[in-house]
């Protein structure tokens, strides 16, 4: 894991989730930058997936966990900073394959699709995994 906290943000939809992570992550000793939302009251998830970006744009962390309803919303939404690959995982088998394969360094999850062991399950794999590099390294070049 980095010396940089985890940032995390949801919105209402996946707040609920989002808490359980955040309390995961500080089990595991990571260090967390909550970037809300804060509470179940209806936001809109790009703003939630545009801070992730910023604090990954600005050096403020390296990897991120984003959640709402169905993972997609605020996917694209971070998807839209050149420093975020944000992959949208259902199990550990993706989250595994995001950062083997892709570098990826936004885990994004669905709370109305994945329950909170699997999602727990996705995070500490997405945390543990490194990136494999050698024929994947051109590949997520192309992708900056």
């Amino acid at each position: 894991m980095t010396d940089l906290p985890i940032a995390i943000a949801s919105d209402h939809a996946g707040y609920a989730l989002k808490c359980a992570l955040v309390e995961e992550l500080e089990r595991l000793g990571a260090g967390v930058l909550d970037l809300g939302a804060h509470g179940e009251q209806s936001v809109d998830y790009p703003d939630f997936g545009d801070a992730v970006g910023a604090a990954i744009g600005e050096g403020r962390a390296e990897r991120a966990v984003i959640v709402c309803g169905t993972g997609i919303g605020i996917s694209i939404a971070a998807n839209r900073n050149r420093h975020v690959r944000a992959a949208l995982c259902h199990d550990t088998t993706s989250a595994r394959l995001a950062r083997q394969h892709n570098d990826a360094n936004v885990l994004a999850l669905g709370a109305r699709l994945v329950g909170s062991e699997v999602a727990m399950d996705c995070l500490r794999v997405f945390l543990e995994t490194p990136f494999e590099g050698g024929r994947h390294q051109r590949r997520v070049d192309k992708l900056g």
